[in-house]
C-alpha cells in the first residue's frame, strides 16, 4: 500500500466588499489548555510518509484506490476509487482518464462534459470502472528498446500503471483541502502511487535517510542477482547521488520476463519503476541504476524544452555508469568502452540540441552521456573540484527554472565560467563531438579533494508570514512519531522563512550550495562562495499550497511539517470589545481557538460580518493547546452587526439605532445574493457547454 497527496481547490463562496476601515490586526498569543490531560496519550501517529497521518483530520480529503485483477480478462483490471470528503467540501467532481470504462457510480452522478459530481449527500461516494492493462507506448522513462510492452498482464500476473483520477473541489474561500491517496491491491500484489503489480511476490526493504526503497520479487521472477545485491546498489546510489532530492518512497519491481517486453526498465510517475529480473549489476548500461536517477532527477522532465530533452536519458545513462564505476561494480575500462560509443557514427554526426533532425532515436542514449560526462569533467577542472553537474542541476531546480538549453548554458556560466558555457555550446549545438578522456585525466578531474561545507538549519528562528514562530522538538507532542528532528505546524498560502547557516570547516575556499527540499520537490536554494574558515546565513522560503504532511530538509536535517488549514482551528470563544461604538469608532473582536483534532494545528482565522471578511494573524497550536487571535474592525453604519470566526457568534452595536439582527451567521444580504447570483451564472454556463 502507498500514499500520495495532491489538491485542488476551487474558491466559490463570495463576500461583499470589505467595510471602510477594516483593519486585520495580526496578533495572537497561546497556552496550553488547563484542562488538557497530557498524562496518558490520546492517540499514537507514526509520520513517515505523504499525508497518511491526517488521513481523519478536516482539512484533508481521502481517496482509496483498489485495483483488482481479472485473470480471465487480462487485457483490462479493476478500479474502485472511494472518497471520504471532509465537512468543509461543499461539492467535488472527478474525472477519470480517457481510456477509463465507467461501470457502476455510487454517490455521483455522471455530468455532460464526461466528470463525475458528487450528490453532496453520500459520506462516502465511489465509483468503479475498468483499466486497460496492456500498454506499448507509455510516455515515460524507460531504458531504450523498441517495440514490445511497456505494461502488461498475462493472466497470470500484471505488471500495471495506477490509473490518475482528476479532481474539482469546492471548499470555502478561506479554506483549502488536501488530498491523500491511498493505493491497494484486492488480493496478492503490492502498489505503488503509480505502478502496481497482480500476483505473489516477496518484498525486500532498504531505508536511506527517509527514503523507503521496496523492491518487489514476483513469484514468477527468476532474478540473476540476489534482491540484498540490488538494495546495496540503491541504497549506496542514494547516498551519493544528489541531483534531486529523495523520495519518502520507492517502489521498483523485478519484473518476470515472460513477456514480450520492449524496455529493460520503465520508470513512471514520481518514484516507481520496474526493471526486467534478469539484468544485471555488474555492467555499464546498469538499469537498476538508470531508472533510480530517473526517480533522483528532481525537475518535471516532460516539461524540459525540446532542446534539452536529450539531458534526461543523458544523466540516466551517464550517472548509472558513472556509479557503478564509483562502486566498482565496472572497470574504468569498461566506463570508457561505455561513453566512447558516443564517438562513433551515425550518433556522433547529431546534434543534441535538435532531435527533430536525429536520424538514430538512440542519440541522447549513446552521445548523450559522453558529452553530459565531458562537459561535468570539464566543469570539475575549471573549478578545482568546486562544482560539479550535479550542483548545476540541484540549484537550477531549486530555482524553479525551466530545463531548457539557454537555462543549462547560463547555470554552466554561473558555475564554472564562459569556457564551460563555450564546451556545452559546441558539443550540443553542433554535431562536435568530445573523445573520451583517459583514466588518468578522469582521476584529476573526479577525484580532487572538495572542500567542507556545513550547513545548520536554525529550526527555533523560522517564520511565517514575518512572525515569529511555533517549533517543537519531537518529544514535546505526547504520541507523536517522527522520522524528523523537528515539528512545525503551518498555515496553507502563508510564505514559510527558514534561515540556514553556512561554515566552510576546511582550509580551502569553496561554494556552498544551500537547498531547500520539501517533499519530493526541491522549493529554493541559494549559492555562497566561502572563504576557509568562513561562515554566513542564507535565508530560504517556501510556501505551502496543500493540506498535507510531508518532511522539510536542509542538508543531512530533517523537520516534520504539517501544512493545515483553518478547519484544524476550533473556535472556543469569540468576544467583540467593546460591544458598543459609534459609527467610524472601531472595535477589537477576539476569538479563543484550539486544535481541533490529535494533530498539530495551523490556520488563518476569518472574522466574518454581513460587510465582508477580515483573516486575523495566522496560529499555530500543538493539541491541547490554546490561542487567540484578534482583528480590529471599524464601521461606518449605524446598526447591529454580528460577528462570527467558525461557529462561534458575536454583536456588536453601532450608533444609536439597533437594527434587527442579519439572520445567515457571517453573511450579509448583499454577500449572499451575490453568492446566489454568481452560482446561478455558472449553472448558465455549465448549461451551455
Amino acid at each position: 500500500m502507498t500514499t500520495r497527496g495532491a489538491v485542488f481547490v476551487f474558491v466559490v463562496l463570495l463576500c461583499a466588499s470589505l467595510p471602510a476601515g477594516v483593519v486585520g490586526a495580526g496578533e495572537f498569543s497561546s497556552a496550553s489548555a488547563t484542562d488538557a490531560d497530557t498524562s496518558d496519550p490520546a492517540f499514537a501517529a507514526e509520520v513517515t510518509d505523504g499525508t497518511s497521518a491526517m488521513a481523519d483530520e478536516d482539512d484533508v480529503m481521502e481517496q482509496r484506490t483498489e485495483l483488482t485483477h481479472i485473470p480471465d480478462d487480462s487485457d483490462v483490471f479493476g478500479v474502485e476509487t472511494t472518497f471520504e470528503p471532509p465537512e468543509g467540501v461543499h461539492g467535488f467532481e472527478v474525472g477519470l482518464e480517457s481510456d477509463a470504462e465507467l461501470e457502476a457510480l455510487d454517490g455521483f452522478e455522471e455530468g455532460s462534459d464526461g466528470t463525475y459530481r458528487w450528490d453532496e449527500t453520500t459520506a462516502e461516494p465511489s465509483i468503479e470502472y475498468a483499466m486497460p492493462a496492456d500498454r506499448t507506448d507509455d510516455g515515460h522513462h524507460h531504458d531504450h528498446a523498441d517495440g514490445g510492452y511497456s505494461f502488461v498482464d498475462t493472466g497470470e500476473w500484471g505488471l500495471v500503471q495506477v490509473p490518475d483520477v482528476s479532481y474539482s473541489l469546492q471548499v470555502p474561500e478561506s479554506e483549502a483541502v488536501g488530498v491523500e491517496e491511498t493505493v491497494s491491491i484486492d488480493g496478492d500484489g503490492t502498489a505503488g502511487s503509480d505502478v502496481a503489480f497482480f500476483g505473489s511476490l516477496e518484498e525486500y526493504e532498504r531505508t536511506v535517510d527517509g527514503e523507503t526503497i521496496t523492491l518487489a520479487v514476483p513469484d514468477a521472477a527468476d532474478m540473476t542477482e540476489e534482491p540484498g545485491d540490488v538494495l546495496d546498489t540503491l541504497e549506496t546510489a542514494s547516498g551519493d547521488l544528489e541531483l534531486g532530492p529523495r523520495s519518502d518512497e520507492t517502489l521498483i519491481v523485478a519484473a518476470p520476463t515472460d513477456a514480450d517486453w520492449g524496455p529493460r526498465g520503465v520508470q513512471y510517475g514520481d518514484s516507481d519503476a520496474w526493471v526486467r529480473a534478469d539484468a544485471e549489476l555488474e555492467e555499464a548500461s546498469n538499469v537498476w541504476l538508470h531508472e533510480y536517477v530517473h526517480v533522483r532527477q528532481g525537475y518535471d522532465t516532460s516539461a524540459t524544452t525540446s532542446d534539452a530533452e536529450w539531458l534526461v536519458e543523458a544523466q540516466a545513462e551517464y550517472y548509472a555508469a558513472s556509479l557503478a564505476l564509483e562502486q566498482g561494480l565496472i572497470s574504468f575500462d569498461e566506463f570508457a568502452d561505455f561513453l566512447e560509443r558516443g564517438e562513433q557514427p551515425p550518433y556522433a554526426d547529431e546534434t543534441l540540441a535538435e532531435p527533430t533532425t536525429w536520424d538514430e532515436s538512440e542519440t541522447d542514449y549513446v552521445k548523450g552521456p559522453l558529452v553530459y560526462g565531458e562537459i561535468d569533467r570539464q566543469l570539475r577542472v575549471a573549478t578545482d573540484g568546486d562544482r560539479t553537474l550535479e550542483d548545476v542541476f540541484r540549484q537550477t531546480n531549486a530555482q524553479h527554472a525551466e530545463i531548457s538549453q539557454e537555462a543549462f548554458r547560463s547555470a554552466l556560466e554561473d558555475a564554472g565560467g564562459e569556457d564551460v558555457r563555450a564546451v556545452a555550446e559546441a558539443y550540443t549545438q553542433t554535431a562536435e563531438t568530445p573523445k573520451m578522456w583517459s583514466e588518468g585525466a578522469h582521476t584529476d578531474a573526479f577525484e580532487q579533494p572538495r572542500s567542507s561545507v556545513e550547513t545548520t538549519l536554525d529550526a527555533p528562528s523560522i517564520d511565517v508570514a514575518g512572525e515569529e514562530w511555533e517549533y517543537w522538538e519531537s518529544d514535546e507532542i505526547d504520541g507523536l512519531e517522527t522520522d524528523g528532528d523537528g515539528v512545525l505546524a503551518v498555515p496553507e498560502g502563508e510564505t514559510v522563512t527558514v534561515p540556514v547557516d553556512v561554515e566552510n570547516t576546511d582550509e580551502q575556499a569553496g561554494t556552498a550550495g544551500v537547498t531547500l527540499e520539501v517533499g519530493t520537490e526541491l522549493v529554493d536554494g541559494e549559492q555562497r562562495a566561502l572563504k576557509d574558515g568562513e561562515t554566513a546565513t542564507e535565508t530560504l522560503s517556501w510556501e505551502p499550497g496543500e493540506p498535507g504532511v510531508t518532511d522539510v530538509r536542509v542538508g543531512d536535517e530533517r523537520l516534520t511539517v504539517f501544512v493545515r488549514s483553518s478547519p484544524s482551528l476550533s473556535v472556543e470563544d469569540l468576544e467583540v470589545e467593546p460591544s458598543s461604538v459609534d459609527a467610524g469608532e472601531s472595535a477589537t473582536a477576539v476569538a479563543t481557538v484550539e486544535a481541533a483534532g490529535d494533530l498539530p494545528a495551523a490556520g488563518t482565522l476569518s472574522f466574518r460580518t454581513a460587510d465582508g471578511i477580515v483573516d486575523g494573524a495566522p496560529v499555530a497550536l500543538a493539541p491541547g493547546e490554546t490561542a487567540t487571535t484578534e482583528v480590529e474592525l471599524t464601521f461606518d453604519e449605524e446598526t447591529r452587526y454580528e460577528v462570527a470566526a467558525g461557529e462561534q457568534t458575536a454583536t456588536v452595536t453601532v450608533g444609536g439605532t439597533v437594527a434587527q439582527l442579519e439572520s445567515i451567521p457571517g453573511f450579509g444580504v448583499v454577500a449572499g445574493l451575490l453568492a446566489i447570483s454568481v452560482a446561478l451564472r455558472i449553472g448558465l454556463l455549465g448549461r451551455r457547454r
